[in-house]
């Protein structure tokens, strides 16, 4: 048994090293940690993006005062789908809902370093998620304080 647990490790050894070579240093340690993977637990609004691939990425955002607290994302996809949900949830936080327009998949495909050129487009999906998301709190906002006065912020997203 020790000996398949030599070729286990060695072969798992293999695979990183590729990995690394493939999406660079950054990028590869961040889809082995994998931050911010996950719904925050006051989660108060979320957006979707699906591509033609198949991935989904889900951004969960807890939004107080239009400012971004806390940020987790899910996705169904690849290495390059983790590591964009990853960096898009750690754009978001501590963002005005107003700034987070301006995250882009370029903003998000640079701060990871690059993404293999066929891969790319995991960085948009994240984006327009994230986009998607501001959409939902903005939405939430409008239909809890309609005629009601209030400013209440939304409660959490289903």
């Amino acid at each position: 048994m020790a000996d398949f647990d030599v070729f286990v490790d060695d072969l798992q050894h293999q695979i990183n090293e590729q990995a690394k070579s493939a999406y660079g240093e950054k990028a590869f340690d961040r889809w082995c940690k994998t931050p911010h993977q996950g719904k925050p637990p006051a989660t108060n609004c979320q957006g979707t993006s699906t591509g033609k691939c198949g991935d989904t990425i889900d951004i969960f955002l807890h939004i107080e005062n239009d400012e971004v607290r806390d940020a987790g994302f899910l996705t169904n996809g690849c290495a390059s789908s983790i590591m964009s949900g990853s960096m898009a949830a750690e754009l978001a936080l501590l963002k005005r809902c107003d700034d987070l327009i301006s995250v882009t998949g370029e903003m998000i495909r640079d701060s990871l370093g690059g993404l293999l050129k066929d891969d790319e487009h995991c960085a948009w999906l994240a984006a327009n998620a994230l986009h998607d998301a501001v959409g939902d709190y903005f939405k939430r906002s409008i239909h809890q304080t309609k005629g009601t006065g209030s400013n209440t912020p939304p409660t959490e997203a289903s």
